[in-house]
């Protein structure tokens, strides 16, 4: 049986980029807060990545070795080919290299998972997300803890060695935790009720996400601060209603001009949200 988690993965993709209006970031309406990148060049970089999604697939489905950790360096070489076809496909623009990392490892994750179970088995977000978890197992510590480099750092290396923030590391590392406490949740509530459109859904549990998010974009373009004051943001738009509210969406509406102005944009809650929906997509029932 072939297992389409490559196609789940863009869409996974897609459906986070189109959900609109996203405070700061690129949606259907405008760019956010960014210059060199819009709602076209995302589909451009979803479509060069569907064959690596299925690549990562592969090698969880294949993988027959005790220590999952192997499994996840079998996947490096396959992220860094996924970012040069990322560069390729937008013009040297970073659209996706957060979501590389993260949905490559779900996908392998779960391939493993379903193939290693029996077939009519059905996967959860915590088979999921332990298996992750195990697959990356000292992963900060090798990548963050240790570094001994204080030039030349990435974006998420300097903010580990101000900070100690671990960033989408430390988020995979424990298994997707604000995933699975906060998104999820909200994500699940508002689409059993069959009463909201999945572009509001998204909206709302990205706010969500907003709230609770240790957003290293946010405090890689400013500082702890911006952080602050992006999480306070965003629960008064939630208390108003958020999206699902007329004084809710006209709060989204400021906010927007509001990061907009101040070169905001929440992109690591943003990446959580195509987590969020890639793991519901995985769970529902007869996924494949």
């Amino acid at each position: 049986m072939v297992i389409p988690l490559g196609q789940q993965a863009v869409l996974a993709l897609l459906t986070e980029v189109s959900a609109s209006p996203k405070p700061g970031l690129v949606d259907r309406f405008n760019r956010g807060a960014h210059k060199d990148m819009d709602f076209f060049t995302f589909m451009s970089s979803a479509a060069a990545l569907s064959g690596y999604f299925e690549r990562c697939a592969k090698a969880g489905s294949s993988f027959h070795g005790e220590d999952l950790r192997i499994l996840f360096a079998n996947l490096r070489p396959l992220g860094q080919e996924a970012e040069q076809a990322m560069f390729t496909a937008t013009g040297g623009v970073n659209t996706h290299k957060g979501l590389i990392f993260s949905l490559g490892i779900i996908c392998a994750a779960a391939a493993y998972c379903y193939t290693t179970r029996a077939a009519a088995s059905r996967l959860d977000e915590q088979i999921i997300c332990e298996t992750i978890a195990q697959m990356t197992k000292g992963l900060c510590a090798s990548e963050l803890a240790s570094l001994k480099k204080s030039t030349g750092l990435t974006v998420g290396e300097r903010l580990y060695k101000e900070w100690g923030m671990m960033g989408i590391r430390g988020e995979v590392e424990a298994g997707f935790p604000t995933v699975r406490e906060y998104a999820l949740p909200v994500y699940r509530e508002l689409r059993s009720s069959q009463r909201y459109h999945v572009n509001d859904i998204c909206v709302q549990t990205l706010l969500q996400l907003m709230v609770v998010n240790e957003d290293t974009n946010v405090v890689g373009r400013h500082d702890r601060e911006m952080l602050t004051y992006v999480q306070e943001y965003a629960r008064q738009v939630l208390e108003a209603g958020g999206i699902l509210s007329e004084r809710g969406v006209a709060m989204i509406h400021r906010m927007n001009d509001d990061f907009v102005q101040k070169n905001v944009s929440p992109g690591g809650s943003a990446d959580l949200l195509a987590v969020t929906i890639m793991l519901e997509y995985l769970c529902l029932p007869d996924p494949f």
